[in-house]
């Protein structure tokens, strides 16, 4: 190691106890690219916000847009001094059908169709609401949207709740994840909690913290309330209730199914860490980075196995693909199961392996995609949201069939 990478290997170290893993990150890449000699004002380094600008709040944790429209999303590269870029997410052309029939046993919606980009930025089909809501407890108040499909009549859906990623908001993430339209499809709800700023100053979720890890404690208590609160204003079938979440929502996602088994009937965790795998700051940094050294393995409120799909780009830079791996060991921590592989290939190109395993009854419980070559982006997203990858596989159309499937009578 020369002389200069070591003078920067104490910035790295001053800079993630600020907190500011984004900014270390940028710089570690830099040494190992070779231009680590790189010199930051020293006002810029006694800066110990953890933001780049600044400012109040935890630091951001999560993602940076790609520099180029075939890009993949990962840890900015900006020096501390300047703003972080703003999330604007063209990928790839959308493909008007991202999902090719998937060959031999592979599970997946062969004959849906991929319809043209609806978002919630777009005109609500007639009958249908986006409404905004809100929860308060003891831990605060969580604002959020409920998307209320046109055919709602009373009879008892499903309801899925988002969980989105750092500085997206409800209507970003129901544009990117296409979610209000396949639920007006199905039918079902969707509730889009949304992150405070006074929480998080970039809107993430604290997944990192021990008070935010814990059934009936800071944000997971506010987020169940947001779906009990659902579920006692509409008829909600309570055996089809799901949450799901990207990137800091997904290791979010994660917290819920593992504190509120009893709630949740599925979880699907996109580009996420699995509970418990930092305890702060620094342990978010390692687990993004390295993947998480310790996780909780078991559950806190009893011994029900949550179904889990979990999906994970091979070439996500700032959130490590061994976290998916992660996922699926604490899933998986009670019961013993026996996998199936497909390989298969996205009509936009994305070259995939889905791993499928089913418990001793037979039963579906875990279904793992790996997104070969792709970055931190919700894989089959329309480009009208942040953090997307159109090239597919449909992320989304996919965790729903996951969910219908291990909910069956």
């Amino acid at each position: 190691m020369n002389a200069p990478f070591n003078m920067d290997m104490n910035v790295i170290t001053r800079l993630t106890k600020a907190g500011r893993l984004m900014e270390a990150t940028a710089l570690l890449q830099r040494g190992l690219s070779g231009r680590a000699n790189q010199e930051w004002p020293q006002s810029d380094l006694d800066n110990s916000s953890g933001r780049p600008d600044g400012g109040d709040g935890p630091p951001m944790i999560d993602m940076a847009p790609p520099s180029s429209p075939d890009g993949a999303w990962s840890v900015s590269t900006s020096p501390p001094s300047e703003n972080l870029p703003r999330p604007h997410a063209p990928m790839a052309p959308a493909a008007s059908d991202i999902m090719r029939p998937l060959r031999n046993r592979t599970r997946g919606l062969n004959t849906w169709r991929m319809p043209a980009d609806i978002s919630a930025r777009d005109p609500l089909p007639t009958g249908a609401r986006f409404e905004l809501h809100s929860v308060s407890n003891t831990a605060g108040t969580l604002a959020y949207k409920l998307y209320v499909p046109s055919r709602y009549a009373g009879k008892p859906l499903p309801l899925v709740v988002m969980l989105h990623g750092c500085t997206q908001t409800p209507d970003d993430f129901a544009a990117g994840t296409r979610m209000n339209e396949v639920a007006e499809e199905l039918p079902c709800f969707v509730a889009y909690p949304e992150q405070r700023k006074t929480a998080n100053a970039s809107k993430c979720w604290n997944w990192f913290r021990p008070g935010d890890q814990q059934r009936d404690r800071g944000e997971p208590s506010l987020i169940a309330d947001v779906t009990r609160q659902v579920m006692r204003d509409y008829a909600i079938d309570s055996a089809r209730v799901f949450v799901a979440g990207l990137s800091a929502g997904g290791a979010a996602a994660a917290i819920m199914g593992h504190e509120y088994p009893d709630l949740y009937k599925g979880i699907c965790v996109h580009s996420g860490l699995a509970c418990g795998s930092a305890k702060d700051v620094p342990s978010a940094f390692k687990a993004m980075r390295t993947g998480g050294t310790k996780t909780k393995s078991e559950r806190s409120s009893s011994a029900l196995i949550v179904p889990t799909i979990v999906f994970h780009g091979s070439a996500d830079k700032t959130v490590n693909p061994s976290n998916a791996d992660q996922v699926v060991d604490q899933s998986r921590s009670r019961t013993t199961t026996s996998a199936a592989r497909n390989r298969g290939r996205s009509l936009g190109d994305t070259e995939f392996t889905q791993i499928v395993e089913t418990n001793e009854a037979g039963n579906v419980i875990l279904e793992q995609w790996i997104l070969h070559g792709a970055g931190h982006a919700w894989s089959g997203g329309s480009k009208k949201g942040s953090y997307t990858d159109p090239r597919g596989p449909d992320a989304t159309r996919e965790m729903m069939r996951f969910f219908t499937e291990v909910t069956k009578p």
